[in-house]
């Protein structure tokens, strides 16, 4: 391998990590968006005012589905119980938590149909910016390519190779978004 193919892996390598980490993002911005069903994601990036210090939620407690509409969030901390309940609340998730001491219960209402085309769309933009995230970082490596070559770094057979790659890499990558997408709208409109 010449240093000419070294240096297109270079930036190829950091341009597929990159655009793997968009669509990681993409994935767990598509988490945070309530179904009609109980699902913990939705409190992945939660943050509780534990003693004066904002704390995840997954920190203080252990979650649990029993239910497909019900969620029990179990504390570790039993006095922990009313900034959890006061958390949910002030996150205006369309929720109300209900206590009995020990755990907190969370009933998933079912969404309107208005709602859930709401949470349609609000899922398609999130994946436009991935998708545009992506065509970014394919921009910025293209311009890395062409400056090497421009550089007389590396010939012109191995930037257009490189090019087709990127291009391979970036297809690949928005078709993963596009996947999580249709799956994560199937779910939203499933009654």
């Amino acid at each position: 391998m010449n240093t000419g193919d070294e240096l297109t892996d270079l930036v190829l390598d950091e341009a597929g990590g990159r655009m793997d980490s968009v669509v990681h993002h993409t994935r767990q911005q598509f988490g945070t968006v309530r179904t009609g069903r109980a699902s913990s994601a939705l409190f992945e990036r939660f943050l509780v005012d534990y003693y004066g210090a904002e704390v995840p939620l997954q920190q203080l407690a252990s979650f649990s589905v029993p239910e497909a509409q019900l969620l029990v969030i179990s504390p570790f901390d039993k006095g922990s119980i009313a900034a959890i309940e006061r958390a949910i609340i002030q996150a205006d998730l369309g929720l109300n938590p209900s206590n009995d001491g020990n755990v907190v219960r969370l009933v998933f209402p079912p969404l309107t149909e208005e709602r859930r085309r709401e949470l349609v769309k609000l899922v398609k933009h999130m994946a436009e910016e991935g998708r545009v995230a992506i065509r970014n970082t394919r921009r910025s490596s293209r311009h890395e390519i062409d400056q090497l070559s421009k550089g007389g770094d590396i010939s012109e057979d191995v930037a257009t190779r490189a090019e087709k790659e990127l291009n391979h890499l970036t297809q690949d990558r928005e078709q993963l978004i596009n996947d999580a997408l249709a799956v994560k709208e199937q779910e939203l409109l499933e009654i």
